[in-house]
């Protein structure tokens, strides 16, 4: 079909407004990029925009040579990738079973996960139950607690609920169990709604901070954000700059936050774009029922 002009104008003002979101969305990131290579004059006297004033890479020598900014960095590799596997396994088991109305008990265990959507028991009660656990000043204390996000499954649940059902009933008279058809056949059609569900969980574990500043008190075992959320509250840049000289130091006091900025998003940037393409066939699929 032809298009008409109106729908012209439509797509001109539409690319147009896009551009913009992306334009305003990118400027702060390319912001605190550019100050992580500037010195510290142009820092200060506020000179900095798209591109680095007085290119300079020192404070990234220091952070990278801090050893606990690498221990915390690990720590938060380490935590993204259990916390993100235990996830998603949760997620999806929940999500397949209340996925099947014919199952008794369905009603009432998606009620419950829909009642913690709106109601909790609160910080200092789950506070308490990581405690009596033996929780704290563990990895579980940060990974257990927000394992399973009642949106995310409800999202699973839908898609679950869009599959053909003769599929499941064919690989039934075939001979598999519950759990066979799940593992070969669900699972198999299911990877646009897994790879949504890992980045979702991903980005949500590699920013976390608060769970780890509630439930852990050796700095061995903070994620990075703790170590970033120390710098933006004013704690020094680390063990590596004691023994600098002091225009080495006012340098690194210029640029910390925004270096540390950079290294700590860095890693989830490069793993987006190889799910990105996922993301919306995942959400639309399980968020539209036919």
């Amino acid at each position: 079909m032809k298009e008409t002009n109106g729908q012209k104008v439509f797509r001109v003002i539409n690319a147009i407004i896009l551009v913009l979101v992306v334009a305003i969305t990118l400027f702060p990131f390319l912001n605190i990029v550019a100050q992580s290579f500037s010195s510290t004059g142009a820092i200060t006297a506020g000179k900095v925009g798209l591109i680095p004033n007085g290119f300079n890479i020192r404070t990234y020598q220091v952070v990278m040579s801090d050893k606990t900014f690498w221990i915390n960095y690990w720590n938060t590799l380490l935590y993204t990738v259990v916390g993100t596997a235990i996830s998603v396994a949760l997620t999806t088991m929940y999500a397949y079973v209340i996925s099947k109305p014919q199952l008794k008990g369905v009603k009432i265990f998606t009620t419950l996960a829909v009642f913690t959507m709106f109601f909790s028991g609160g910080m200092i009660p789950t506070y308490l139950l990581v405690k009596q656990l033996h929780m704290i000043n563990t990895m579980w204390a940060v990974i257990l607690p927000g394992a399973l996000s009642v949106y995310n499954m409800l999202i699973m649940k839908a898609f679950f609920q869009n599959l053909p059902v003769s599929l499941e009933e064919a690989a039934e008279i075939d001979g598999l169990d519950t759990f066979g058809i799940l593992w070969k056949i669900v699972l198999p059609l299911s990877k646009p709604i897994i790879a949504t569900m890992i980045l979702f969980y991903a980005v949500a574990n590699w920013n976390a901070w608060f769970g780890a500043f509630l439930y852990l008190d050796k700095k061995e075992l903070f994620p990075v954000t703790i170590y970033l959320r120390n710098l933006m509250a004013g704690a020094t840049s680390g063990s590596s700059a004691s023994d600098m000289s002091a225009d080495s130091q006012q340098q690194v006091n210029a640029n910390i936050k925004a270096v540390t900025m950079v290294l700590t998003v860095l890693p989830i940037l490069c793993v987006y774009p190889f799910v990105q393409k996922y993301f919306v066939t995942g959400i639309m699929l399980g968020s539209v029922k036919e």
